[in-house]
């Protein structure tokens, strides 16, 4: 007998539990992370210093980083895979559920060391931007311990990873259920799987210089001193050789997401199975060989043949918006569905995001736009449109099963609306700038240089935006406590665990279907379909 209320939560290893308390705790994150933008953007709203001195805005956008990539994105879709992976394989659980336990709360633990890393810290938190790089965040220009914190902080979340990485290979690959295998699962379990496999590759490298950093900062070394002998860019190929595989682990969780809720509100079968799963491997393949675009800049890397990998790594993306678009044409598509709009909406910003992606790709134009607000704005339309909307969807289309609740179809469209408005309201504006020679991390700009408008305009997006996520967490809480009822299948899923009640019980199923392909919950409803 599982124990209740608080202390059932607290000390839970049942897996479905522990994804929800990942999701809940990435969302509050989320919702710090989101107040720290506003207070960024209420500063740049008009010229001039109205709302916080240079060094707190240097702490807010170094803390706004760290917790959307490391404790927001990355952990939302870890939740998600906590709860889904089993139940799409047909699993009673984790394979190892006490470590899966021991990862949620080696993440809760690490996210708040981030925070008290700024916020705790009397004058000395950390502001050195979310990279971190050498000489910002080393004992001379950091002498306090709030990157100290921060360190310890994303080296507990990277163990967090590692955690979960070895525990979802062993689910997947141990205990499938019969008939499950591999070219059957779903495509959102086979993008945990590369996700978590990047994990286990990408956090080691990023944990051995934070490691040195540490050194360096209080026991005398000189890993990136050059009076010592270091090199501060072995840090930045440390850092990126996880930077930029995390930006496929934050994002491939999402792409499943999509992949799952598309056919479904399609009303059609998923176009080109085999070609998303080869695409998800390539995209996990290419995406080791692509960090060192991000130091086109600094005259020490192979800038072609780091162009050329990002080029190539755009091909199997593609492959996947060409799936996309295969499995809705011609479909009955439910366009109204709070789920297929979050979906759409991803689309549309991410395609905006890739496209970007290709030109700071190219050396030239990176040197032009490097480190200026288009560069900002490209990484948030591929992470914020791309993720948060992904993160969006997942709620909506799930939240039935795990809560036996429905949340309310009208104002989900009104959410979808809300965001996609002030989220374009808010980045778009930063290209222009960006263009014009807007250099990110600054508290202040000249007027009458181009520069006015489009920050005030962004600003008001991200007002639009706020109250878009405001009307969501209102409704998210009154449909919890007295939403309708959900049935077990609400949406005519494709996948195995809408197959169970919803909730689902302490050990998932009561019984099996047969499962004859990877889109088991359909054949249960037509086994007339069934070859």
């Amino acid at each position: 007998m599982s124990a209740r209320g608080a202390v059932g939560w607290l000390t839970t290893t049942d897996h479905k539990r522990i994804g929800i308390l990942y999701c809940l705790t990435a969302f509050g994150f989320f919702l710090v992370g989101g107040a720290l933008a506003g207070l960024i953007r209420a500063e740049l709203a008009s010229p001039g210093q109205q709302v916080v001195a240079i060094g707190t805005y240097n702490e807010l956008f170094t803390i706004h980083g760290t917790v959307m990539i490391f404790l927001f994105l990355a952990p939302f879709g870890a939740g998600l895979i906590n709860y889904l992976v089993p139940l799409q394989i047909g699993a009673p659980d984790m394979a190892f559920p006490r470590l899966n336990a021991a990862s949620y709360w080696t993440y809760a633990s690490g996210g708040l060391l981030v925070l008290l890393s700024s916020f705790a810290t009397a004058g000395t938190g950390a502001a050195m931007g979310w990279y971190a790089y050498p000489p910002l965040s080393g004992p001379r220009f950091s002498p306090g311990v709030g990157v100290d914190l921060w360190i310890g902080g994303i080296a507990l979340v990277a163990i967090s990873s590692l955690l979960t990485g070895v525990n979802v290979l062993t689910t997947v690959f141990l205990m499938r259920a019969p008939g499950m295998t591999m070219w059957r699962l779903p495509v959102f379990t086979w993008n945990a799987v590369v996700t978590v496999v990047l994990g286990l590759l990408a956090f080691p490298p990023a944990v051995a210089a934070f490691a040195l950093l540490f050194l360096d900062r209080r026991l005398g070394g000189s890993a990136f001193d050059p009076a010592g002998g270091g090199d501060p860019i072995v840090y930045q190929h440390l850092f990126w050789f996880l930077g930029h595989p995390e930006v496929y682990i934050l994002i491939l969780p999402f792409f499943g997401v999509i992949t799952e809720v598309i056919p479904v509100f399609s009303r059609k079968p998923l176009f080109g199975y085999p070609g998303f799963v080869l695409a998800t491997l390539a995209i996990g393949a290419l995406s080791i060989g692509v960090w060192a675009h991000h130091m086109f800049t600094t005259g020490a890397v192979d800038n072609p043949f780091f162009s050329a990998m990002t080029f190539t790594i755009a091909v199997p993306t593609g492959v996947k918006f060409f799936n996309w678009i295969g499995t809705m044409w011609g479909g009955r598509i439910r366009w109204s569905a709070a789920p297929m709009m979050f979906a759409i909406a991803f689309l549309l910003n991410f395609l905006i995001g890739g496209v970007t992606g290709i030109m700071l790709a190219a050396p030239p134009l990176d040197y032009h736009l490097n480190d200026s607000y288009f560069l900002v704005s490209h990484f948030h339309y591929t992470m914020m449109g791309g993720g948060a909307f992904g993160v969006f969807a997942a709620i909506y289309f799930w939240f039935p099963k795990m809560t036996g609740r429905m949340l309310s179809e009208r104002v989900g469209r009104l959410v979808a609306v809300g965001m996609f408005v002030g989220f374009n309201l808010t980045f778009w504006p930063q290209f222009v700038v960006g263009l014009r020679g807007m250099p990110r991390r600054v508290p202040d700009y000249p007027p009458g240089i181009g520069f006015d408008a489009p920050n005030l305009v962004s600003t008001l997006g991200v007002v639009v935006m706020s109250l878009a996520v405001l009307l969501f967490v209102w409704d998210w809480w009154r449909s919890l406590r007295r939403g309708p009822s959900a049935s077990d299948d609400p949406w005519g899923g494709d996948s195995l665990e809408w197959t169970t009640s919803s909730p689902p019980p302490e050990h998932n199923f009561s019984t099996l279907p047969a499962i004859r392909s990877h889109r088991p919950a359909f054949d249960q409803r037509h086994p007339e379909l069934v070859r």
